[in-house]
């Protein structure tokens, strides 16, 4: 305590600019510029023993400045700060206040995580964290890189990795962790939207996935997300984000994958740095949106790592982190004076974010080490010549000591003491809608985004233009049965080949799966089905258009029964490729790797196809058995052979003619049986859908891990209350 004591007083004589802030409010900062009825105490869950979700009255009496309904304890040095030099202007008499109560108020008890090591839980990320938030405030969780932010709103959300193990209890309207499917919501740092869709038709069909009923009930709460984000004027906007699909800016993205989740009308709302990426006038705007928001009653708990002033002016309570620990929890402005009281005063004209962070990251460290010689105008380079981790302890020391810790603990039980009313879900939509709007959906973006399916068309017709006019003029004579072979061959293969321009996306509808399941909007099944209906009607436009080119230019037999067998053939080998493409997408989630798995597999295949040696003379034990069996070019290319020459003969001479069989026996290995032909392309949409079924446990297994995830949280808590 001495080190504390004495590397204190240095920090607090090398800040002699600094000041308490109470004495050094600028009356023109927007920081301290607080609204009348700004200090007003958040309104909890005990205002509205229905939980409904109608509008209220409060009255507010004349002379008073603090809602009646509120029973939430202020916090002692916020108290200080209200009666002293900034008072809290009042409101005129017979002032009615409406609220619309959405919210819920969490409480967490002695939360630590820890993370999987090699050998055992060893690492902890949070330790014994104590904090509350009530229905109609912010709550921001604030720190330094790796300090535990974002593994602590995961914790309170129950979203933790299976990497992690949670300690402690976690409070809803002072229950137990339940939070039922549209209660809450959550968005991610990073979230995928669908640059080919405007915001209002992205909106849309978020709600036809979330919500159940009818079509024309989303609309109206399509709109109320878009008023709720201040979106109105984007909301005919595409979304973009492609290098050839200009649309909105940063800002106006993570807006949008705010307002996804507010279709629900979620009583409560995480978001992980909704700030990222945002410059400070983007930054200031969210925010405000976010306030405007947490006014209706929602309840909102959001991380940040760095902040304006002005911003940092609008959040209700926050709670500072470093190392995993917990420096303070309460009110923001009581956070300047417990730095004060720690001594480390927040000097003038700079941020309060940026002095707090300042004085706890240890990176710092490193920078006044390398630049320790260096000298600026006014000394030092760094204000702060204390160890940073002196800081840490001395800040954690005094807020455990201090009456904003006694005022949190008192909270906490207070809002766990008794139960209150259980958050409800508002229902799911079924599969068969959820089918029928992501193939809707996917149709959309199919038809508006060149890459996925366009891109791919105008190349399958330029290569089947190649290979036609190579191989054309070909003739129906003996000598001409090695040749076609090879063009059949050659057709498949290539084509096939080719669609590794679908692969990026590919990548792209699966992270939008992913994002999607992440908040249990959709599913493996309906996704797969989905997708399935979606790329049907494009794939055979490939097909047909394709096929005939080829078709046509080789000089395959004049018949339309023939020439509808190699369209359906064709179609189903693209089937069995784009479930293979899917398949590996799905499991390297990576373009470099998925492009070179997809071209190896189908290097492989082709090797063993039966072309460059008759499969019966392939080697038994791998290549035959049972690379041959599992590869698509085999079946696909034995029915075309099968098609265009079982049933036809050939002249030898003048006096003895051969079969198309005996013709091809020795180049190819096919069936003389009429039917082969179609047990081949039954084989091939058998395949399409085993691949398919390869997905989809994929998928599910993913699915299920998430899930176990969730038990394993609800577990621990069960648990620990039972100690």
């Amino acid at each position: 305590m001495e080190e504390i004591q004495s590397q204190s007083d240095n920090y607090r004589s090398s800040s002699s600019s600094a000041s308490s802030p109470a004495s050094r409010v600028p009356s023109s900062n927007f920081f301290y510029l607080r609204k009348p009825g700004a200090f007003r105490q958040p309104i909890s869950f005990e205002d509205s023993p229905v939980w409904d979700e109608t509008d209220i009255e409060v009255k507010v009496d004349e002379g008073g400045d603090s809602i009646h309904a509120a029973t939430t304890p202020p916090s002692p040095s916020l108290s200080k700060i209200n009666s002293g030099s900034l008072p809290s202007p009042r409101l005129p008499e017979g002032t009615v206040v409406t609220r619309k109560i959405s919210g819920a108020s969490i409480a967490w008890k002695d939360l630590t995580v820890t993370i999987k090591g090699k050998r055992k839980y060893s690492d902890k990320v949070v330790k014994s964290s104590h904090g509350c938030t009530l229905p109609g405030t912010m709550t921001v969780i604030m720190g330094p890189a790796k300090s535990g932010k974002s593994t602590l709103l995961r914790a309170l959300a129950g979203r933790l990795p299976d990497s992690a193990r949670m300690y402690g209890e976690v409070f809803v309207n002072g229950t137990k962790m339940h939070m039922p499917y549209g209660s809450y919501g959550y968005v991610d740092r990073e979230t995928t939207l669908i640059g080919s869709l405007t915001v209002r038709e992205f909106l849309y069909y978020s709600a036809l996935l979330q919500l159940p009923g009818f079509f024309c009930q989303k609309r109206s709460v399509v709109e109320d997300a878009i008023d709720a984000m201040s979106l109105g004027d984007y909301a005919n906007n595409l979304i973009g984000g492609h290098c050839y699909m200009k649309g909105l800016r940063s800002g106006e993205r993570r807006r949008v994958s705010i307002a996804r989740e507010l279709v629900m009308g979620p009583h409560i709302l995480f978001i992980d740095e909704p700030l990222y990426r945002l410059d400070s006038v983007s930054a200031l705007l969210m925010m405000v949106t976010l306030k405007k928001l947490a006014n209706s009653g929602c309840t909102l708990i959001f991380t940040i790592y760095q902040s304006s002033t002005e911003v940092f002016g609008l959040f209700d309570r926050i709670c500072l982190l470093s190392n995993g620990k917990t420096l303070f929890f309460g009110e923001t402005l009581a956070c300047l004076q417990h730095f004060s009281n720690a001594g480390f005063p927040c000097p003038i004209m700079q941020s309060p974010s940026d002095h707090f962070l300042r004085a706890i990251n240890t990176e710092f460290d490193r920078i006044i080490a390398m630049c320790k010689s260096w000298q600026d105008d006014h000394g030092d380079l760094s204000s702060v010549s204390m160890d940073t981790a002196v800081a840490i302890r001395t800040l954690e020391a005094t807020y455990r000591s201090s009456a904003d810790a006694a005022a949190v603990e008192s909270m906490i039980m207070k809002l766990t003491e008794k139960e209150g009313p259980y958050l409800k879900s508002k229902g799911m939509a079924g599969n068969a809608t959820r089918v029928a709007v992501l193939t809707w959906r996917s149709l959309l973006i199919m038809s508006r985004e060149w890459r996925y399916y366009w891109l791919r068309l105008i190349l399958y017709m330029l290569l089947a233009v190649c290979i036609g006019t190579v191989f054309s003029g070909l003739g129906h004579s003996l000598s001409s049965v090695m040749t076609r072979v090879a063009a059949i061959f050659i057709f498949v293969s290539f084509t096939s080949l080719l669609g590794l321009v679908g692969v990026p996306a590919q990548l792209k509808e699966i992270k939008i799966y992913t994002c999607e399941e992440s908040n249990q909007h959709s599913g493996a099944f309906v996704f797969l089905l989905g997708q399935l209906f979606a790329s049907m009607p494009f794939l055979f436009l490939i097909s047909i258009s394709s096929s005939l080119v080829f078709y046509f230019l080789i000089g395959l037999r004049n018949e339309f029964s023939l020439l509808m067998y190699f369209v359906l053939n064709f179609f189903a080998c693209l089937l069995v490729n784009e479930g293979l493409l899917l398949l590996v997408a799905s499991i390297w989630q990576n373009i470099f790797w998925s492009i070179l798995s997809f071209v190896s597999i189908h290097v492989i295949m082709m090797l063993s196809a039966g072309f460059f040696r008759i499969r019966s003379s392939l080697p038994g034990p791998v290549w035959m058995y049972p690379i041959s069996y599992i590869a698509f070019h085999t079946y696909s290319i034995q029915g075309l052979l099968e098609n265009e020459y079982v049933g036809t003969s050939f002249a030898v001479g003048q006096v003895r003619n051969i079969s198309g069989y005996e013709a091809l026996e020795n180049i190819y290995d096919i069936s003389d049986d009429k039917n082969a032909k179609w047990k081949n392309l039954l084989v091939l949409f058998l395949m399409a859908v085993a691949y398919k079924v390869v997905v989809f446990i994929l998928l599910k297994f993913c699915i299920w891990k998430n899930l176990s995830i969730r038990k394993l949280f609800l577990c621990n808590q069960n648990s620990m209350n039972r100690r």
